[in-house]
């Protein structure tokens, strides 16, 4: 059995740390390069960056920011934002990241998935999914809808079918972001991470919603995800890397502890 992760997020915007609630009111919180560094030495699993204008702004992520952080954590770092291509996908791996994550433009150009994953290999391209509640309907079944750019453009896409599809064409692993419970500290989207992680065989990343220990401990039982990301409640200081790592041990998950 591997051992779960605590995967802490840096969603980067014009160069600085950002978090918003539900992908909107998105404030500026401090710097990402010291913030890696210290997530890192308290025993972080792996770290994700989010350029998360990117993609709505239609330009490049900020190599430079991606090649400062690389040079001071030495786990596995993913990068996503802005990935159009296997020339971006590249670009970043020569940056430092050892996983790329497509989004957006994979949903609009889906081959991309396999372009990445022959070029690069399966184990590290990540296809990242901003997931909205919508309600089970005809071109929704699975009651979950696909959105783009920042969680701006609805696209129609069932969740499921797209994760499904994704897993088919080549990424090694899934994103599951809920915007519905991103920032609000209210626990993850169980039933939506369950209903992924039981219908793919690559690993599933929880996202959004991590307010206490006890939402990880639930999302990486009940939800089947094999890893679960934080980003508010570390970003603020209400709970150490290695406290929420210790208290996943304490209730005997296979934690990696430092």
């Amino acid at each position: 059995m591997l051992s779960k992760r605590v995967i802490a997020c840096l969603d980067v915007r014009d160069g600085k740390l950002a978090k918003s609630v539900k992908f909107v009111d998105t404030k500026d919180i401090g710097d990402p390069v010291a913030k890696a560094r210290e997530y890192y030495e308290d025993g972080l699993d792996e770290l994700v960056f989010y350029d998360i204008t990117a993609s709505s702004d239609k330009r490049n992520i900020m190599l430079d920011v991606v090649e400062a952080v690389a040079d001071q954590v030495f786990i596995p770092l993913s990068v996503g934002g802005g990935v159009r291509s296997v020339v971006d996908a590249t670009d970043l791996r020569l940056a430092g990241a050892e996983k790329i994550n497509v989004n957006s433009a994979a949903v609009a150009r889906p081959e991309l998935i396999n372009e990445c994953a022959e070029a690069i290999g399966n184990q590290n391209v990540v296809l990242s999914m901003d997931i909205q509640r919508v309600g089970v309907n005809p071109e929704q079944p699975s009651g979950y809808e696909i959105v783009i750019n920042g969680g701006r453009t609805a696209t129609g896409k069932d969740a499921l079918a797209w994760a499904i599809e994704g897993e088919r064409r080549g990424a090694g692993e899934l994103v599951i972001n809920s915007i519905d419970a991103d920032g609000t500290k209210d626990g993850y989207e169980i039933a939506l991470t369950a209903m992924i992680a039981e219908a793919v065989r690559v690993p599933v990343i929880a996202s959004g919603g991590a307010g206490v220990p006890e939402h990880l401990y639930d999302v990486l039982t009940q939800g089947s995800a094999d890893a679960a990301l934080v980003a508010s409640m570390v970003h603020y200081g209400d709970y150490k890397v290695s406290e929420l790592k210790q208290y996943l041990h304490d209730e005997g998950l296979k934690i990696r502890i430092c």
